[in-house]
């Protein structure tokens, strides 16, 4: 892509505070707007916790919005960012707190969604949206912010940086060249979790191939809870490093992972960055909407089977992007399902 310094704008704002994944996809954006107009200035508005993972991006001036602080976290923004104004915001996020917090951002530009992905509000808020567009994955949603300033997003490419001590750390937790079964059970979303023994059939299975088997997962009471119910559940017990990484750490773990197994999550969207093949599981969600970005040929997608089931229509017939978070919807998939798509993996590997 070529530089345009006839259109380029001195500054843009980029407004995406949350979650970790959807993070991830606005990373491929930022390389996109830095390759065509290296001279333009961009600030990210970012989530306290969504910093740690990418607040290191060069070129790039971040804002934290802490969401647990309420209106005083919307001023705290609102102060660093009083006497500035943008030649373009993009207004990437359409939750109702996003959308109050990008009134206190001065832009002529104000770019949002279209009408039929936009909500709460988001209309009020914004001055152009993008094209219209149904079927698309969420990075590729995102990446089209930049289509009304005239570009075209037609590399993804993340390059998130890792650093020295997180690839030390890492090598000591996975020393060798073992193949390597990374497991992140967890969800924030728990709907979307699958049974402790299921994962643990599964891990005791890699085992037995040869495999080690490794458990990755959040500080909090709830992940904890859920390792703790997959350690009970094994034969085999893993290596656990349940709250002892950072996503630092984690983003160097998986850098060292043939594999991740993990329903729809953060660290599915992580382990993608880095070219780390992806087992997801997805009954929940629609893999092809926000499943691992470059490569779905080792997820289980049960999601048509779930909208018949608990919608009572195929997957084609409901809106795009819904979710079906209902009790039981993770059960649709198999312990056996899981096992072959494993194996399927390993043998693309040469692993077997």
């Amino acid at each position: 892509m070529t530089p345009n310094p006839i259109t380029a704008p001195s500054s843009i704002c980029l407004l995406r505070t949350s979650a970790i994944g959807d993070v991830t996809h606005v990373v491929p954006l930022v390389r996109t707007l830095q390759q065509a107009w290296p001279q333009t200035s961009l600030t990210w508005i970012v989530g306290k916790l969504e910093r740690r993972l990418v607040g290191d991006l060069p070129g790039v001036e971040f804002v934290t919005f802490d969401k647990a602080a309420g209106w005083t976290g919307m001023r705290s923004v609102h102060a660093a960012l009083r006497g500035r104004r943008f030649d373009a915001l993009l207004q990437m996020q359409v939750a109702l707190r996003s959308n109050l917090l990008s009134l206190g951002i001065k832009a002529d530009r104000r770019i949002g969604y279209d009408r039929a992905r936009a909500k709460d509000l988001h209309g009020l808020v914004i001055n152009e949206r993008i094209p219209a567009r149904s079927g698309e994955h969420v990075l590729d949603a995102i990446g089209s912010f930049c289509e009304p300033l005239g570009l075209k997003q037609t590399q993804v490419r993340w390059d998130i940086p890792v650093p020295d001590e997180a690839h030390t750390w890492a090598a000591e937790q996975l020393p060798g060249d073992a193949p390597t079964l990374l497991v992140s059970p967890t969800s924030s979303h728990a709907l979307r979790n699958w049974r402790p023994e299921r994962y643990a059939a599964v891990m005791d299975h890699a085992t037995a191939r040869g495999w080690r088997v490794a458990m990755v997962g959040g500080p909090s009471a709830f992940e904890r809870g859920m390792a703790d119910a997959v350690l009970a559940a094994c034969k085999s017990p893993p290596l656990d490093l349940t709250g002892k990484d950072t996503l630092k750490k984690l983003l160097a773990l998986l850098c060292r992972t043939q594999l991740l197994l993990t329903p729809d999550s953060g660290p599915m969207h992580m382990a993608n960055a880095v070219g780390t093949r992806v087992l997801g599981l997805h009954a929940a969600s629609n893999p092809d909407r926000s499943g691992p970005y470059s490569d779905r040929r080792w997820c289980v997608d049960k999601y048509d089977e779930a909208a018949r089931k608990f919608l009572g229509k195929p997957a084609s017939e409901i809106p795009w992007g819904s979710k079906i978070e209902k009790p039981g919807v993770m059960d649709l998939i198999g312990v056996d399902e899981v096992i072959e798509r494993y194996e399927a993996a390993a043998r693309d590997m040469r692993l077997f």
